[in-house]
């Protein structure tokens, strides 16, 4: 959009940059912040997206996850001025609710270790419904997948195992099952909450599941690499994320994720070749 600014916080990150990036095609004047970049305070940040956060390692560095979800964000809640603000938040969060809808009443659990993450995005959704700052917005991001080598997740760790080693090995039943949801799909998401969006919260989903063994199938047809499961490996479901509402702003034709998985074993392997 010729003439708009935007501002990504966390812009080093998975989705970060290639939320910068299609901002930038896009026609934005986007102005990417790192982590403990204060370059921001004193500019009107047009449109700014929150991309801060911790993930897989938040369990054994739970002060910076809270810093990261929390601490950072209501400084800039207090301080900046902007013409949105959309905070990445997560599916995640309805891991102990009975429905995945965004009116749901979520419970947490601040005893188990597990909840830190949940409780930790919560209190950043909080934050920022509760400032009475006008055009602020929650995006719950499901597990978004794409070309992230690096990421410890389990679809990249899958791929990377069949490119690396020839052979995966499951500790979770092939019947298990998630959403996934492209990045492209992601950024396409964030750009609309900021723009059109006006509810509160959107969750930002495929909408329904992908079972492991759909993603094995499609990663062994594409690396010829074989698989074992472990003895009595458990089956770790996730109920299906409704997307009524971003249905709604931005259309719901989205990519499914089994119909990538060979273009994705290749990205990978193109950069693991390189490295």
């Amino acid at each position: 959009m010729a003439g708009m600014t935007a501002s990504v916080f966390g812009a080093q990150g998975f989705v970060g940059r290639n939320l910068v990036r299609h901002l930038t095609g896009r026609g934005y004047d986007v102005r990417p912040f790192g982590r403990g970049d204060e370059g921001w305070r004193g500019r009107h940040l047009g449109h700014a997206f929150y991309c801060i956060g911790l993930t897989a390692d938040f369990r054994s560095r739970p002060f910076e996850t809270i810093d990261a979800h929390i601490s950072v964000l209501t400084d800039m809640l207090r301080s900046a001025r902007f013409t949105s603000f959309v905070y990445l938040s997560s599916t995640r969060v309805y891991a102990r609710a009975g429905t995945t809808d965004e009116a749901a009443v979520i419970p947490v659990q601040p005893a188990e270790p597990d909840d830190l993450y949940n409780i930790s995005k919560l209190m950043g959704e909080a934050a920022c419904l509760g400032s009475g700052l006008a055009n602020v917005r929650v995006a719950r991001l499901s597990n978004v997948f794409g070309d992230d080598l690096g990421s410890s997740n389990f679809l990249s760790a899958v791929i990377r195992e069949a490119i690396d080693t020839g052979c995966v090995r499951l500790r979770t039943g092939l019947a298990s099952e998630k959403d996934y949801v492209s990045i492209g799909d992601v950024v396409a998401a964030l750009e609309a909450i900021a723009t059109r969006g006006r509810e509160k919260i959107t969750n930002v989903a495929y909408g329904a599941n992908t079972t492991h063994g759909e993603i094995i199938e499609a990663l062994t047809r594409a690396t010829g690499a074989r698989v074992e499961v472990e003895a009595n490996a458990p089956v770790v479901s996730f109920p299906p994320i409704v997307t009524r509402r971003l249905d709604q702003l931005a259309g719901g034709q989205r990519a499914a994720l089994v119909p990538m998985v060979s273009a994705l074993a290749a990205a990978f392997r193109g950069r693991s070749a390189k490295q």
